[in-house]
């Protein structure tokens, strides 16, 4: 019963972020803690939003902008490496509210016209999702943020942040994998939650040009913006249980 909730659960925030284009992993990260062991999630999540997002940009091929992905390749390889290195020691205390303010300056302030958004911006991109997704789990949605300052787009934002999630999620997962973590007893629940979010993802990639260009930024930015509020009241709280 608790395989089947949770994959019910993998494809709904799949089909979510198919339309929407981020939320699904950081909503799937929410729940799967009291279905599995702690120890596991973080692995067991790379894998199948790993699954999640190379469906999502596999429906829709002809929105790739291949040209990102070299820079954010070779940041999340390095990312990677320096996650896996301090997985064990680096404390993480006030990376939600500096993370919270960042996107929520990325999404509302027009950055873009201070600073570039180039190939070295999307090294960064790579490199903190990635690095950080080691340690932190869903670290989608500063990224979202950044390359919508790129292209706002709906079918474009959608594929393309799934391109650089595609990246961070399967390095994630075969960084974890080098560290030793084998899928062993949870394989079936990888593989059933994987074909989950493949369901999702081709069900939203359908429902996605229902919603109208227009309304979709609005409700794109006031997505990224509630979990960045998220984020800092995570921080917030756990100061006060401190």
């Amino acid at each position: 019963m608790d395989l089947l909730l949770l994959s019910l659960v993998a494809f709904s925030t799949s089909l979510l972020t198919a339309v929407i284009g981020l939320g699904g992993g950081v909503l799937l990260m929410l729940v799967m803690p009291g279905f599995i062991p702690l120890t596991v999630i973080l692995p067991v999540h790379a894998w199948v939003q790993f699954a999640s997002n190379v469906t999502r940009v596999g429906f829709a091929l002809d929105q790739v902008s291949w040209s990102l992905l070299p820079p954010l390749l070779l940041g999340s390889l390095v990312g990677a490496g320096l996650g896996a290195a301090l997985v064990d020691v680096i404390t993480l205390d006030a990376w939600p509210l500096v993370a919270g303010l960042v996107i929520l300056i990325v999404t509302w302030l027009p950055i873009d016209r201070w600073l570039p958004i180039d190939r070295a911006a999307l090294f960064f991109l790579g490199f903190y999702q990635t690095g950080l997704g080691m340690v932190a789990g869903a670290t989608g949605p500063l990224g979202a943020a950044i390359l919508a300052k790129i292209r706002i787009d709906r079918d474009w934002l959608v594929v393309n942040t799934g391109l650089y999630m595609t990246l961070n999620h399967g390095i994630r997962g075969i960084a974890f994998g080098l560290m030793g973590f084998t899928l062993g007893a949870w394989w079936l629940w990888v593989v059933a939650m994987s074909i989950a979010t493949l369901l999702g993802s081709w069900v939203g990639t359908r429902l996605r040009s229902r919603v109208p260009q227009r309304n979709f930024v609005g409700l794109f930015r006031w997505v990224v913006t509630l979990l960045a509020l998220r984020l800092m009241w995570m921080a917030g709280s756990e100061r006060v249980l401190a």
